[in-house]
């Protein structure tokens, strides 16, 4: 079953420029499945440099003039490269085909953003686009549902299926959006062995770090702290190596999209705690695998967390896609007082706390009296409003 994605209106609006074409995710979040959907009427060459048959074709293409290396692989109209990151000398040499204006259209897919924008962003500067294909949003599986009616309006969806929401949502929170998980009966085994065979396969292939149990206990560590602000000191005595490697297994758990981080927002530094971030998981399926828990509500004491980073992940999500037009924030005061989300844009200034159920308790009244907005509460029953 293919589920149709948002990304395919930018992409198809990406092939009529004259620009490389760069689409990073995750492994196996459906970017080879969107290029084949995309150009399915075209002659396109895809090379998967997981691949080794396919690297070496490519390494010996790459010795060749512009023109000869597309005759060598049958003058596709399109050139696609799996798992880009594998090759980092690529960004050289497609490079040379832009600028000797090969009648190609190139399209680079990588599942880290270690080497192709470390790398081949300087190398491809001012020629290059990029999309960001994170797991699918919550709005691309519910119009794939047997249920669902587009031209009912939000709320009158709302009150008409809000079971069959519910239930949906709490899939969707158990086992993640990565698109296998929607459409295989096998998704606690699918999970597992994707925490335990591609989730950190780039790191591990690029030996960028000197212990995989480190990472792998860091991970875990992360996965239990979601929703609260994590430390860098306290995660360094945990571990028991220096916040210099915290930081760097970070920044690397970042750059293969494993994880997101949610920095404090604040106009007063004396007031308002910014130093710490929060940390969330661009997929719930995916720690809940760490944790190896895949019950299901209400039996789950991490059940607020589990929701706040749900919803958190749908916002970043779909700001990814929209090309990060807005900062994503929490805010803390020193009193205690917190605000779970807040979107920050040239024009745009809006609050939320997420909350599974509705509550009557008053919140936020301090987040108000200084900012002079009143923070909306996100619960299950209107997710849609803002996820939409």
């Amino acid at each position: 079953m293919f589920i149709k994605r948002i990304a395919e209106i930018k992409l198809k609006d990406y092939l009529t420029k004259n620009k490389i074409i760069i689409i990073l995710g995750a492994r196996q979040v459906g970017k080879t499945t969107l290029i084949e959907e995309v150009v399915k009427n075209l002659k396109v060459k895809l090379l998967n440099l997981d691949i080794e048959v396919d690297k070496s074709r490519l390494t010996a293409a790459f010795s060749l003039p512009p023109f000869e290396a597309k005759k060598s692989f049958d003058n596709p109209d399109i050139f696609v490269v799996d798992e880009a990151q594998r090759l980092p000398e690529i960004s050289r040499i497609v490079k040379g085909w832009y600028d000797a204006h090969l009648p190609l259209k190139v399209i680079l897919l990588g599942s880290s953003s270690l080497n192709i924008l470390d790398q081949s962003a300087e190398n491809l500067t001012g020629r290059n686009i990029k999309l960001y294909l994170p797991p699918l949003l919550f709005k691309e599986i519910i119009t794939h549902q047997s249920w669902y009616i587009d031209a009912f309006p939000k709320k009158i969806i709302n009150q008409n299926f809000s079971d069959q929401i519910n239930s949906l949502i709490s899939q969707l929170i158990t086992y993640g959006s990565y698109p296998e998980t929607i459409v295989t009966s096998e998704k606690e085994q699918y999970l597992l062995n994707l925490v335990s065979d591609y989730l950190l396969k780039d790191i591990y292939q690029l030996n960028l770090i000197k212990s995989s149990d480190i990472i792998k206990k860091l991970l875990l560590l992360l996965a239990y702290q979601i929703g609260s602000e994590v430390s860098v000191n306290e995660l360094s005595k945990t571990l028991q190596v220096s916040r210099v490697t915290i930081n760097k297994y970070l920044d690397l758990l970042e750059k293969t999209f494993v994880i997101f981080r949610l920095p404090a927002f604040s106009t007063n530094q004396r007031k308002e705690i910014t130093r710490n971030n929060k940390i969330y998981f661009w997929d719930t399926g995916v720690r809940n695998a760490l944790i190896k828990d895949f019950s299901f509500f209400p039996n789950r004491s991490d059940l607020g967390h589990l929701w706040e980073n749900w919803v958190i992940a749908e916002v970043a999500k779909k700001n990814l896609l929209e090309g990060e037009k807005y900062n994503l924030y929490f805010w803390r005061n020193t009193d205690g007082s917190e605000v779970d989300l807040v979107i920050k844009g040239t024009n745009t200034f809006k609050a939320y706390e997420i909350k599974w159920s509705k509550t009557n308790k008053i919140i936020n009244k301090s987040f108000t009296n200084k900012y002079k907005i009143k923070a909306a509460t996100i619960t299950k029953n209107n997710i849609l409003d803002l996820v939409f």
